[in-house]
Protein backbone atom coordinates (compact mmCIF):
# COMPACT_ATOMS: atom_id res chain seq x y z
CA UNK A 1 0.00 0.00 0.00
CA UNK A 2 1.33 3.41 -1.09
CA UNK A 3 0.70 5.88 1.76
CA UNK A 4 0.76 9.56 0.38
CA UNK A 5 3.45 11.98 1.90
CA UNK A 6 3.63 15.77 0.90
CA UNK A 7 6.01 18.67 1.76
CA UNK A 8 3.20 20.97 0.93
CA UNK A 9 0.14 21.96 3.55
CA UNK A 10 -2.37 20.73 1.12
CA UNK A 11 -2.62 17.57 -1.59
CA UNK A 12 -4.28 17.77 -4.63
CA UNK A 13 -6.36 15.57 -5.91
CA UNK A 14 -8.23 14.89 -9.20
CA UNK A 15 -11.33 12.81 -9.90
CA UNK A 16 -13.09 11.56 -12.89
CA UNK A 17 -16.16 9.85 -13.44
CA UNK A 18 -18.06 7.40 -16.11
CA UNK A 19 -21.60 6.36 -16.09
CA UNK A 20 -25.01 7.28 -14.15
CA UNK A 21 -26.23 9.91 -12.00
CA UNK A 22 -25.59 7.60 -8.99
CA UNK A 23 -21.66 7.38 -9.79
CA UNK A 24 -21.58 11.33 -10.26
CA UNK A 25 -22.72 12.17 -7.05
CA UNK A 26 -20.46 9.34 -5.22
CA UNK A 27 -17.45 10.84 -6.53
CA UNK A 28 -18.60 14.98 -5.57
CA UNK A 29 -19.10 12.89 -1.94
CA UNK A 30 -15.53 11.36 -2.12
CA UNK A 31 -14.64 15.37 -3.58
CA UNK A 32 -15.86 16.12 -0.70
CA UNK A 33 -14.51 13.86 1.69
CA UNK A 34 -11.08 14.97 0.55
CA UNK A 35 -11.37 18.72 0.72
CA UNK A 36 -12.34 18.15 4.42
CA UNK A 37 -9.14 15.83 4.90
CA UNK A 38 -6.84 18.27 3.25
CA UNK A 39 -7.15 18.06 -0.04
CA UNK A 40 -7.55 20.42 -2.63
CA UNK A 41 -8.97 20.04 -6.34
CA UNK A 42 -5.58 20.12 -9.02
CA UNK A 43 -6.00 23.02 -11.53
CA UNK A 44 -5.62 21.72 -15.23
CA UNK A 45 -2.21 21.98 -15.79
CA UNK A 46 -1.18 20.72 -12.41
CA UNK A 47 -0.17 17.64 -11.25
CA UNK A 48 -2.48 15.77 -8.55
CA UNK A 49 -0.95 13.80 -6.27
CA UNK A 50 -4.18 11.57 -6.08
CA UNK A 51 -6.58 10.70 -8.55
CA UNK A 52 -9.79 9.13 -8.16
CA UNK A 53 -11.88 6.97 -10.82
CA UNK A 54 -15.37 5.73 -10.84
CA UNK A 55 -15.96 3.10 -12.97
CA UNK A 56 -18.99 1.99 -15.48
CA UNK A 57 -19.90 -1.21 -16.01
CA UNK A 58 -23.09 -1.04 -17.81
CA UNK A 59 -21.88 -2.15 -20.94
CA UNK A 60 -18.34 -3.46 -22.74
CA UNK A 61 -17.80 -0.06 -24.06
CA UNK A 62 -17.84 1.58 -19.99
CA UNK A 63 -15.48 -0.84 -19.39
CA UNK A 64 -13.36 0.09 -22.47
CA UNK A 65 -13.63 3.56 -21.47
CA UNK A 66 -12.54 3.07 -18.10
CA UNK A 67 -9.49 1.38 -18.92
CA UNK A 68 -8.58 4.23 -21.20
CA UNK A 69 -9.64 6.67 -18.16
CA UNK A 70 -6.91 5.08 -16.18
CA UNK A 71 -4.13 5.34 -18.13
CA UNK A 72 -4.31 8.78 -19.31
CA UNK A 73 -4.49 9.82 -15.69
CA UNK A 74 -1.73 8.06 -15.52
CA UNK A 75 0.26 9.47 -17.88
CA UNK A 76 -0.73 13.19 -17.11
CA UNK A 77 0.00 12.70 -13.44
CA UNK A 78 2.80 10.12 -13.30
CA UNK A 79 3.48 10.61 -9.74
CA UNK A 80 -0.14 10.16 -8.54
CA UNK A 81 -1.16 7.50 -6.24
CA UNK A 82 -4.52 6.24 -8.23
CA UNK A 83 -7.60 5.00 -6.61
CA UNK A 84 -10.27 2.97 -9.44
CA UNK A 85 -13.90 2.75 -7.27
CA UNK A 86 -17.01 1.83 -9.33
CA UNK A 87 -18.85 -0.95 -11.10
CA UNK A 88 -16.40 -2.06 -13.48
CA UNK A 89 -14.21 -2.10 -10.27
CA UNK A 90 -16.30 -4.19 -8.55
CA UNK A 91 -16.60 -6.60 -11.62
CA UNK A 92 -13.34 -7.12 -12.43
CA UNK A 93 -10.81 -5.87 -9.70
CA UNK A 94 -7.82 -7.95 -10.68
CA UNK A 95 -8.09 -6.75 -14.20
CA UNK A 96 -7.92 -2.70 -13.00
CA UNK A 97 -5.42 -3.93 -10.84
CA UNK A 98 -2.66 -4.37 -13.67
CA UNK A 99 -3.63 -1.50 -15.15
CA UNK A 100 -0.53 0.61 -14.91
CA UNK A 101 -0.47 3.24 -12.16
CA UNK A 102 -3.26 1.52 -10.15
CA UNK A 103 -2.42 2.07 -6.60
CA UNK A 104 -6.00 0.36 -4.69
CA UNK A 105 -9.20 -0.50 -6.18
CA UNK A 106 -12.01 -0.29 -3.89
CA UNK A 107 -14.86 -3.01 -4.57
CA UNK A 108 -17.30 -2.34 -1.98
CA UNK A 109 -18.32 1.81 -1.44
CA UNK A 110 -19.48 0.76 1.87
CA UNK A 111 -16.06 0.51 3.19
CA UNK A 112 -15.10 4.08 2.22
CA UNK A 113 -13.53 4.98 5.24
CA UNK A 114 -11.44 2.09 5.62
CA UNK A 115 -10.04 2.12 2.06
CA UNK A 116 -9.02 5.69 1.83
CA UNK A 117 -7.25 5.75 5.18
CA UNK A 118 -3.76 4.91 3.53
CA UNK A 119 -4.27 8.59 1.98
CA UNK A 120 -4.67 10.91 5.10
CA UNK A 121 -8.64 10.13 5.08
CA UNK A 122 -10.05 9.97 9.09
CA UNK A 123 -13.40 11.81 8.87
CA UNK A 124 -16.21 11.71 6.35
CA UNK A 125 -19.21 14.06 5.75
CA UNK A 126 -22.52 13.62 6.48
CA UNK A 127 -23.53 13.83 2.72
CA UNK A 128 -22.74 16.59 0.10
CA UNK A 129 -22.97 20.77 0.13
CA UNK A 130 -23.22 21.03 -3.58
CA UNK A 131 -22.80 19.92 -6.99
CA UNK A 132 -20.06 20.89 -9.27
CA UNK A 133 -19.64 20.84 -12.67
CA UNK A 134 -23.52 20.69 -12.79
CA UNK A 135 -26.60 23.22 -12.89
CA UNK A 136 -29.09 20.32 -11.21
CA UNK A 137 -28.04 18.34 -8.12
CA UNK A 138 -28.15 14.27 -7.81
CA UNK A 139 -29.10 13.33 -4.58
CA UNK A 140 -28.50 9.55 -3.96
CA UNK A 141 -31.43 7.88 -1.75
CA UNK A 142 -30.78 4.29 -2.39
CA UNK A 143 -28.30 1.82 -3.50
CA UNK A 144 -28.47 -1.85 -4.81
CA UNK A 145 -30.64 -4.01 -7.00
CA UNK A 146 -32.70 -7.07 -6.58
CA UNK A 147 -34.00 -7.66 -9.64
CA UNK A 148 -32.82 -10.65 -11.95
CA UNK A 149 -32.84 -9.35 -15.91
CA UNK A 150 -31.17 -11.43 -18.06
CA UNK A 151 -29.16 -8.66 -19.54
CA UNK A 152 -27.98 -6.21 -16.47
CA UNK A 153 -24.57 -6.81 -14.81
CA UNK A 154 -25.40 -4.41 -11.99
CA UNK A 155 -27.43 -6.19 -9.61
CA UNK A 156 -23.83 -8.26 -9.60
CA UNK A 157 -21.69 -5.50 -8.43
CA UNK A 158 -24.22 -3.65 -6.72
CA UNK A 159 -26.37 -6.53 -4.97
CA UNK A 160 -29.32 -5.63 -2.15
CA UNK A 161 -30.73 -2.69 -1.15
CA UNK A 162 -30.15 0.27 1.11
CA UNK A 163 -31.84 3.29 1.58
CA UNK A 164 -30.75 6.12 2.93
CA UNK A 165 -32.61 7.43 6.17
CA UNK A 166 -34.94 9.83 5.30
CA UNK A 167 -34.01 12.71 7.68
CA UNK A 168 -30.67 12.54 5.84
CA UNK A 169 -31.63 13.04 2.90
CA UNK A 170 -33.62 16.10 3.80
CA UNK A 171 -30.34 17.59 5.31
CA UNK A 172 -28.78 16.78 2.65
CA UNK A 173 -31.11 18.76 0.11
CA UNK A 174 -31.74 21.53 2.65
CA UNK A 175 -27.95 22.52 2.78
CA UNK A 176 -28.04 21.73 -1.55
CA UNK A 177 -30.78 24.44 -1.57
CA UNK A 178 -29.36 26.80 0.66
CA UNK A 179 -26.40 26.29 -1.62
CA UNK A 180 -28.03 27.85 -4.54
CA UNK A 181 -29.57 24.66 -6.19
CA UNK A 182 -32.88 24.94 -7.36
CA UNK A 183 -33.16 21.47 -9.30
CA UNK A 184 -32.72 18.08 -6.81
CA UNK A 185 -32.96 14.88 -8.75
CA UNK A 186 -33.86 12.41 -6.62
CA UNK A 187 -31.58 9.10 -7.85
CA UNK A 188 -30.75 5.47 -7.33
CA UNK A 189 -29.64 2.32 -8.35
CA UNK A 190 -33.80 1.54 -8.50
CA UNK A 191 -35.16 4.55 -6.97
CA UNK A 192 -39.04 2.96 -7.17
CA UNK A 193 -37.58 0.30 -4.51
CA UNK A 194 -36.48 3.50 -2.18
CA UNK A 195 -37.34 2.19 1.26
CA UNK A 196 -38.24 -1.36 1.41
CA UNK A 197 -35.79 -2.33 3.47
CA UNK A 198 -36.75 0.77 5.98
CA UNK A 199 -40.01 -0.44 5.85
CA UNK A 200 -40.01 -3.83 6.37
CA UNK A 201 -41.41 -5.34 9.44
CA UNK A 202 -43.32 -2.12 10.07
CA UNK A 203 -46.92 -0.60 9.97
CA UNK A 204 -48.40 0.56 6.82
CA UNK A 205 -48.60 3.81 8.46
CA UNK A 206 -44.81 3.80 9.64
CA UNK A 207 -43.52 3.35 6.01
CA UNK A 208 -41.48 5.43 4.06
CA UNK A 209 -41.40 4.89 0.61
CA UNK A 210 -40.30 7.18 -2.09
CA UNK A 211 -43.97 8.97 -2.60
CA UNK A 212 -43.39 9.90 1.57
CA UNK A 213 -40.21 11.24 1.19
CA UNK A 214 -41.04 13.53 -1.81
CA UNK A 215 -44.03 14.89 0.84
CA UNK A 216 -41.26 15.04 3.27
CA UNK A 217 -39.27 17.28 0.80
CA UNK A 218 -41.90 19.49 -0.81
CA UNK A 219 -42.40 20.83 2.68
CA UNK A 220 -39.23 22.16 2.89
CA UNK A 221 -38.43 26.23 2.77
CA UNK A 222 -36.47 27.27 -0.65
CA UNK A 223 -36.81 28.24 -4.16
CA UNK A 224 -35.99 24.82 -5.72
CA UNK A 225 -38.25 21.85 -7.82
CA UNK A 226 -37.43 18.01 -7.70
CA UNK A 227 -37.10 15.27 -10.87
CA UNK A 228 -36.80 11.98 -10.44
CA UNK A 229 -34.53 10.07 -12.07
CA UNK A 230 -35.76 6.28 -14.25
CA UNK A 231 -38.14 4.54 -12.51
CA UNK A 232 -39.82 1.14 -13.06
CA UNK A 233 -42.91 1.35 -15.14
CA UNK A 234 -44.27 -1.59 -12.24
CA UNK A 235 -43.50 1.35 -9.13
CA UNK A 236 -45.06 4.49 -10.44
CA UNK A 237 -48.48 3.02 -8.52
CA UNK A 238 -50.94 5.38 -7.07
CA UNK A 239 -49.90 5.80 -4.15
CA UNK A 240 -46.89 7.59 -6.15
CA UNK A 241 -48.27 9.74 -8.78
CA UNK A 242 -51.01 10.75 -6.71
CA UNK A 243 -48.10 12.45 -4.42
CA UNK A 244 -46.74 14.00 -8.00
CA UNK A 245 -50.34 15.30 -8.75
CA UNK A 246 -50.23 17.32 -5.15
CA UNK A 247 -46.69 17.94 -5.11
CA UNK A 248 -46.01 21.73 -5.86
CA UNK A 249 -42.34 21.04 -6.49
CA UNK A 250 -41.83 17.97 -8.52
CA UNK A 251 -41.56 18.14 -12.35
CA UNK A 252 -44.44 16.63 -14.33
CA UNK A 253 -41.45 14.25 -15.89
CA UNK A 254 -41.10 10.66 -15.54
CA UNK A 255 -38.27 8.21 -16.73
CA UNK A 256 -40.40 4.90 -17.22
CA UNK A 257 -37.65 2.02 -18.37
CA UNK A 258 -39.38 0.58 -21.44
CA UNK A 259 -36.40 -1.74 -22.58
CA UNK A 260 -39.01 -3.86 -24.95
CA UNK A 261 -42.95 -4.11 -26.19
CA UNK A 262 -42.52 -7.72 -27.22
CA UNK A 263 -44.03 -9.59 -24.40
CA UNK A 264 -42.14 -12.64 -25.55
CA UNK A 265 -39.15 -10.24 -25.07
CA UNK A 266 -40.20 -9.04 -22.04
CA UNK A 267 -40.26 -12.28 -20.57
CA UNK A 268 -36.62 -13.24 -21.88
CA UNK A 269 -35.53 -10.24 -20.37
CA UNK A 270 -36.76 -10.94 -17.36
CA UNK A 271 -38.85 -7.64 -16.70
CA UNK A 272 -41.78 -7.77 -14.47
CA UNK A 273 -44.61 -6.28 -16.37
CA UNK A 274 -45.75 -7.03 -19.99
CA UNK A 275 -46.93 -4.75 -22.68
CA UNK A 276 -50.61 -3.81 -22.28
CA UNK A 277 -49.45 -3.12 -18.45
CA UNK A 278 -47.10 -0.61 -19.47
CA UNK A 279 -49.55 1.30 -21.82
CA UNK A 280 -51.81 1.48 -19.21
CA UNK A 281 -49.18 2.90 -16.68
CA UNK A 282 -48.62 5.38 -18.93
CA UNK A 283 -52.38 6.17 -19.72
CA UNK A 284 -52.52 6.66 -15.92
CA UNK A 285 -49.56 8.79 -15.09
CA UNK A 286 -50.82 10.99 -17.93
CA UNK A 287 -54.40 11.54 -16.79
CA UNK A 288 -53.14 12.14 -12.97
CA UNK A 289 -50.74 14.88 -14.56
CA UNK A 290 -50.92 17.95 -16.47
CA UNK A 291 -49.29 16.93 -20.11
CA UNK A 292 -46.28 15.15 -18.48
CA UNK A 293 -43.07 14.40 -20.81
CA UNK A 294 -42.92 10.93 -20.60
CA UNK A 295 -38.74 9.80 -21.22
CA UNK A 296 -37.66 5.91 -21.58
CA UNK A 297 -34.84 3.37 -22.64
CA UNK A 298 -34.97 0.84 -25.33
CA UNK A 299 -32.61 -2.26 -26.03
CA UNK A 300 -33.03 -3.35 -29.49
CA UNK A 301 -30.94 -6.13 -30.84
CA UNK A 302 -31.81 -8.31 -27.97
CA UNK A 303 -31.16 -12.43 -28.62
CA UNK A 304 -33.82 -13.40 -30.39
CA UNK A 305 -35.54 -10.04 -31.26
CA UNK A 306 -37.62 -10.63 -34.83
CA UNK A 307 -38.80 -7.95 -36.67
CA UNK A 308 -42.45 -8.62 -35.15
CA UNK A 309 -40.73 -8.16 -31.95
CA UNK A 310 -39.44 -4.92 -32.81
CA UNK A 311 -42.15 -3.62 -34.89
CA UNK A 312 -44.02 -4.47 -30.95
CA UNK A 313 -41.81 -1.88 -29.68
CA UNK A 314 -41.91 0.69 -32.15
CA UNK A 315 -45.74 0.54 -31.42
CA UNK A 316 -45.50 0.97 -27.96
CA UNK A 317 -43.31 3.87 -28.11
CA UNK A 318 -46.23 4.89 -30.21
CA UNK A 319 -49.21 4.54 -28.09
CA UNK A 320 -47.08 5.41 -24.52
CA UNK A 321 -46.53 8.84 -26.13
CA UNK A 322 -42.81 9.32 -25.08
CA UNK A 323 -41.30 12.75 -26.04
CA UNK A 324 -37.46 11.37 -25.98
CA UNK A 325 -35.86 7.65 -26.01
CA UNK A 326 -32.53 6.44 -24.95
CA UNK A 327 -31.65 3.46 -27.55
CA UNK A 328 -29.28 1.44 -26.95
CA UNK A 329 -28.05 -1.70 -29.02
CA UNK A 330 -27.91 -4.86 -26.80
CA UNK A 331 -24.43 -5.26 -25.19
CA UNK A 332 -23.98 -8.92 -24.14
CA UNK A 333 -22.26 -8.90 -20.11
CA UNK A 334 -20.17 -11.47 -19.05
CA UNK A 335 -22.07 -13.04 -16.29
CA UNK A 336 -25.50 -12.18 -17.50
CA UNK A 337 -27.44 -15.26 -18.59
CA UNK A 338 -28.49 -13.44 -21.59
CA UNK A 339 -24.69 -13.31 -22.42
CA UNK A 340 -25.19 -17.03 -23.27
CA UNK A 341 -28.49 -16.99 -25.13
CA UNK A 342 -27.13 -18.46 -28.89
CA UNK A 343 -29.73 -16.61 -31.27
CA UNK A 344 -28.02 -13.31 -31.30
CA UNK A 345 -29.24 -10.53 -34.08
CA UNK A 346 -26.76 -9.81 -36.33
CA UNK A 347 -24.81 -6.20 -36.02
CA UNK A 348 -26.03 -4.95 -39.44
CA UNK A 349 -30.05 -5.54 -37.86
CA UNK A 350 -29.19 -4.17 -34.98
CA UNK A 351 -28.01 -1.07 -36.63
CA UNK A 352 -30.61 -1.06 -38.90
CA UNK A 353 -33.52 -0.99 -36.07
CA UNK A 354 -31.75 1.43 -33.92
CA UNK A 355 -31.70 4.24 -37.20
CA UNK A 356 -35.42 3.46 -37.87
CA UNK A 357 -36.35 3.84 -33.36
CA UNK A 358 -33.87 6.91 -33.51
CA UNK A 359 -36.11 8.47 -36.33
CA UNK A 360 -39.43 7.43 -34.60
CA UNK A 361 -37.88 9.03 -31.39
CA UNK A 362 -37.84 12.51 -33.20
CA UNK A 363 -40.98 12.14 -34.57
CA UNK A 364 -42.60 11.66 -31.28
CA UNK A 365 -40.56 14.50 -29.67
CA UNK A 366 -41.60 17.04 -32.18
CA UNK A 367 -45.41 16.01 -32.05
CA UNK A 368 -44.66 16.64 -28.29
CA UNK A 369 -42.89 19.85 -28.67
CA UNK A 370 -45.60 21.27 -30.45
CA UNK A 371 -48.37 20.35 -27.66
CA UNK A 372 -45.91 23.10 -25.64
CA UNK A 373 -46.51 25.85 -27.74
CA UNK A 374 -47.73 29.08 -25.66
CA UNK A 375 -47.37 27.01 -22.66
CA UNK A 376 -45.24 28.60 -19.80
CA UNK A 377 -42.94 26.29 -18.28
CA UNK A 378 -40.70 26.69 -15.64
CA UNK A 379 -36.81 26.71 -17.03
CA UNK A 380 -33.47 25.75 -15.48
CA UNK A 381 -30.57 27.93 -17.50
CA UNK A 382 -27.63 26.27 -17.68
CA UNK A 383 -25.59 27.75 -20.23
CA UNK A 384 -25.53 30.22 -23.13
CA UNK A 385 -26.77 29.46 -26.38
CA UNK A 386 -24.07 28.82 -28.81
CA UNK A 387 -26.27 28.38 -31.35
CA UNK A 388 -28.06 31.53 -30.79
CA UNK A 389 -26.28 34.54 -29.30
CA UNK A 390 -27.37 36.87 -26.72
CA UNK A 391 -29.90 33.81 -25.77
CA UNK A 392 -29.30 30.95 -23.02
CA UNK A 393 -30.59 27.31 -23.54
CA UNK A 394 -32.16 25.38 -20.24
CA UNK A 395 -33.63 22.35 -19.16
CA UNK A 396 -37.11 22.94 -19.02
CA UNK A 397 -39.89 21.18 -16.29
CA UNK A 398 -40.77 18.57 -19.25
CA UNK A 399 -37.77 17.74 -19.57
CA UNK A 400 -36.95 19.68 -23.03
CA UNK A 401 -34.66 22.03 -24.16
CA UNK A 402 -35.09 25.68 -24.47
CA UNK A 403 -33.83 28.66 -25.60
CA UNK A 404 -34.68 31.90 -24.88
CA UNK A 405 -32.78 35.44 -24.95
CA UNK A 406 -31.40 36.75 -21.64
CA UNK A 407 -27.62 37.58 -20.06
CA UNK A 408 -26.27 33.86 -19.42
CA UNK A 409 -24.21 35.47 -16.54
CA UNK A 410 -27.27 36.53 -14.67
CA UNK A 411 -29.29 33.29 -15.05
CA UNK A 412 -27.18 30.58 -14.78
CA UNK A 413 -28.38 27.71 -12.50
CA UNK A 414 -31.97 29.82 -11.77
CA UNK A 415 -34.95 29.10 -13.43
CA UNK A 416 -37.27 31.21 -15.19
CA UNK A 417 -40.43 31.28 -16.30
CA UNK A 418 -40.65 31.32 -20.15
CA UNK A 419 -43.58 31.38 -22.79
CA UNK A 420 -42.84 28.59 -25.66
CA UNK A 421 -43.81 30.35 -29.08
CA UNK A 422 -41.31 27.75 -31.74
CA UNK A 423 -40.34 24.69 -31.91
CA UNK A 424 -37.29 24.00 -33.62
CA UNK A 425 -35.29 20.49 -34.37
CA UNK A 426 -33.14 20.81 -31.29
CA UNK A 427 -35.50 21.94 -28.86
CA UNK A 428 -38.15 24.91 -27.94
CA UNK A 429 -37.85 28.72 -28.23
CA UNK A 430 -39.13 30.88 -25.70
CA UNK A 431 -39.55 34.29 -24.27
CA UNK A 432 -39.15 35.15 -20.77
CA UNK A 433 -42.08 35.91 -18.51
CA UNK A 434 -42.01 38.94 -16.45
CA UNK A 435 -42.34 37.26 -12.99
CA UNK A 436 -45.57 38.91 -11.53
CA UNK A 437 -47.30 37.30 -14.69
CA UNK A 438 -45.96 34.54 -13.95
CA UNK A 439 -48.11 31.12 -12.65
CA UNK A 440 -48.55 30.98 -8.68
CA UNK A 441 -47.51 27.96 -7.30
CA UNK A 442 -49.97 24.69 -6.77
CA UNK A 443 -50.41 21.59 -7.63
CA UNK A 444 -49.06 20.23 -10.41
CA UNK A 445 -47.77 23.73 -10.93
CA UNK A 446 -44.12 24.32 -10.57
CA UNK A 447 -42.82 27.25 -8.46
CA UNK A 448 -41.29 29.83 -11.16
CA UNK A 449 -38.01 31.58 -9.36
CA UNK A 450 -37.96 35.25 -9.93
CA UNK A 451 -36.12 36.99 -12.61
CA UNK A 452 -33.56 40.01 -12.77
CA UNK A 453 -35.10 42.53 -14.09
CA UNK A 454 -33.04 43.24 -16.93
CA UNK A 455 -33.21 39.97 -18.68
CA UNK A 456 -31.98 41.49 -22.73
CA UNK A 457 -29.63 44.19 -23.49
Amino acid sequence: MILLRSSSPTRTCRLATLGCKVNQYETQYVKETLEINGYREAADSEPADLCVVNTCTVTMEGDAKSRQLIRRLHQTNPAAAIVVMGCYATRDPDAVAKIPGVTQVITDKQRLAQELKPFGVERLPRGIRRFDGHQRAFVKVQDGCILNCTYCIIPTVRPGLRSRPAEEIVEEVTNLVAAGRQEIVLTGIHLGHYGIDLSKGQAKSNWCRLWNLVEQLDCLDGDFRIRLSSLEAAEARDDLVSTLARSRRVVPHLHLCLQSGSDRILERMRRRYRRAGFVERCRRIRQALDLPALTTDVIVGFPGETDADFEATCDVVREAGFNKVHVFSWSPRRGTPAAEFADRVAPDVIARRREHLQALAAEMAAAYHRQLLGRQLDVLVEGADVRRPGNVVGTSCRYAMVSFPAHAQALLGRRAPVRIIESSRDGLIGEPVPYDNADLPGPSHIHTGRLPLTLVG
